[in-house]
């Protein structure tokens, strides 16, 4: 699978994690890297005692030197490759305490997956994985995790509420709390918590009223459990009966004084409602109780910009202003609520003041896209020229931006020559090329997209983007004289990032071409554990089709019809295999 070159609609967002999760004191991402004492990084490590030779004593010495030494990633490379020669979780557990110390997650990572393989139970390597997956959005994995770290203290509702607020798919996340309902060991407080989560996950779904009758079923001994009052206003928010959800949230907090978890609930509520006054007194008392702090105040601020309450969101940001520690969404909160009032030249300002960093680009594709649709394509181009003149680092991220507002206004000759003449300027700029190659790909020119890709890869042979990409777009193309090679260049890239979802679904795709897809399945239910993308599915539901496994591939097509709202891939799929599609229903005469 190609990495996507074109960034998509763009969208502000107040942090990695959700609002729910800042207010919740991020409860479900307590691990990281950075987070340990440099004191003695293998404080608690098991003790390496016995089964070494020469060569296992040697691998072990180096580690745990260069452990000593502060070279971490040495050191956890050391101890992986013991604990491959004599299979100890010890070893790996000693590799994971390492890897923390790197800060590369992709190999802390590796470390705790190959603990896990060899621990299953073991608590602390599913907890840093957990926090990994939901630090990259994939909530199912990592509702797994918590699942199996889980202690008597863990809180599944509240994790679920959080995993729904930041993105989660309710669907996924809900198959992963049935299977874990299975548990026959599981005691009873256990499954109420996992049957609140499940009725969050019914909300989220639109069946408000399964959801209710979740609740219900939990009898009246619970009617003063947090987690259910959490569950109850989040459901009724959901509904959008906001006086029901004001009021379980007020009994929240009547219970748990000064609960942010029900401040929170409770000023959704009311704004809802319309009832200002009473949430900014909310959001007073959040700031008061939780600290005055930017990302606090900005995540406020878009409670009320969702509803189109502009003054108080104001009200919210403007002390912000000129404060060095105020997050770069201050800046663009500011430019859409002047863009909205139809204040282009003071939003103009605001989306300028945004300094380079995540929302660079974004903020500049903002004012281009604004100063557009006030009929003002040539001051639009004009202002990305100033910008690439004034910021040389974000000069191709500007060039592209413009390239794709080009297309979207359907200039696309226009949108061409400036490619073009940019990457004659600049042949070597890579992330141009790739572009270029993604553009005439997405554009079904598999000419011009595999004579870019190649250039690419000889200028950057360890390119291991440019390597898949172009592996996969010959084996896609189907001419089997191009699969010896296909396999070749997505194996290199393979060996460069043993770990990009993409380059996994690659091998397993590549393999399918050349007719095993016994070999291709598991690289490819790989891609699609690490990666919800609409793609991986719709290769993998052509794999276990053909193996046979119809009625596993026909769940897998359900859930992807539901999980992604625009699935052109998929469309495609069954366009081409329309014996998947599932058979209709037979209706009463």
């Amino acid at each position: 699978m190609p990495p996507n070159a074109r960034h998509g609609k763009l969208t502000c967002t107040l942090a990695t994690l959700s609002l729910t999760a800042w207010l919740a004191g991020c409860q479900s991402f307590s691990y990281s890297p950075g987070s340990a004492s440099q004191a003695d990084p293998m404080a608690g490590a098991p003790p390496i005692t016995r089964g070494l030779d020469a060569d296992g004593l040697s691998t072990l010495l180096i580690a745990e030197i260069a452990g000593q030494r502060g070279d971490y990633r040495r050191a956890t490379e050391g101890y992986l490759k013991a604990a491959e020669r004599y299979h100890s979780a010890a070893l790996v557990e000693r590799a994971t305490l390492a890897s923390r110390f790197t800060d590369d997650t992709a190999l802390i990572e590796r470390a705790a997956r190959r603990w896990q393989e060899l621990a299953p139970e073991a608590p602390v390597a599913a907890q840093i994985l957990g926090n990994l997956a939901g630090g990259r959005g994939n909530w199912d994995e990592a509702l797994k995790q918590r699942l199996i770290a889980a202690d008597d203290d863990t809180d599944i509702t509240r994790f679920v509420d959080t995993a729904l607020s930041s993105g989660g798919d309710p669907v996924a996340l809900a198959d992963t709390l049935e299977q874990a309902l299975d548990e026959p060991t599981l005691p009873e407080s256990r499954k109420d918590d996992l049957r609140l989560a499940l009725a969050l996950t019914d909300s989220a779904q639109g069946d408000h009223e399964g959801a209710q009758r979740r609740i219900a079923a939990l009898g009246n001994d619970s009617r003063d459990n947090p987690q259910r009052i959490l569950a109850e206003s989040r459901i009724a928010l959901d509904a959008g009966k906001y006086h029901q959800a004001r009021l379980a949230a007020k009994r929240g907090l009547n219970l748990s004084p000064g609960d942010p978890r029900f401040l929170l609930l409770m000023a959704r509520a009311d704004i809802r409602l319309g009832n200002l006054v009473s949430a900014e007194s909310s959001t007073d008392t959040l700031l008061e109780t939780r600290g005055d702090n930017p990302l606090l105040r900005v995540g406020l601020a878009q409670l009320y910009l969702e509803e189109g309450h502009h003054d108080p969101a104001r009200r919210l940001l403007l002390p912000l202003v000129d404060d060095p520690q105020a997050p770069s969404a201050l800046y663009l909160l500011l430019g859409s609520i002047a863009e909205q009032e139809d204040e282009v030249d003071n939003a103009l300002l605001y989306y300028r003041r945004v300094p380079p960093g995540p929302d660079f680009l974004l903020s500049r594709q903002r004012a281009a896209s604004m100063l557009i649709e006030a009929d003002r394509l040539l001051d639009a181009r004009a202002f990305l020229r100033v910008e690439r003149l004034r910021h040389d680092d974000a000069y191709t991220g500007l060039v592209i931006t413009e390239v794709q507002l080009l297309d979207q206004q359907g200039l696309e000759p226009e949108a061409e020559a400036l490619l073009n003449r940019e990457l004659a300027r600049s042949p070597e700029d890579g992330d141009l090329r790739y572009f270029r190659a993604m553009r005439a790909w997405s554009e079904g020119d598999l000419d011009t997209s595999e004579q870019d890709l190649r250039t690419l890869v000889e200028q950057q042979p360890d390119n291991a983007v440019a390597l898949n990409a172009l592996g996969y777009t010959l084996a896609d193309a189907g001419d089997p004289d191009d699969l010896d090679e296909a396999r070749r260049l997505i194996q290199r890239a393979y060996e460069l990032s043993p770990d990009n979802p993409a380059i996994l679904d690659s091998l397993g795709w590549v393999a399918y071409r050349e007719g095993k897809p016994e070999v291709a399945l598991p690289w490819i239910e790989r891609a699609w554990r690490e990666i919800a993308d609409q793609e991986v599915a719709a290769h993998l539901i052509e794999v276990l089709w053909d193996l046979g496994q119809k009625q596993r591939a026909r769940e897998l097509l359900q859930e992807a019809q539901q999980r992604f709202p625009e699935r052109p891939l998929i469309v495609d799929l069954l366009d081409r295999r329309p014996e998947i599609r599932p058979e209709p229903t037979a209706t009463a005469p």
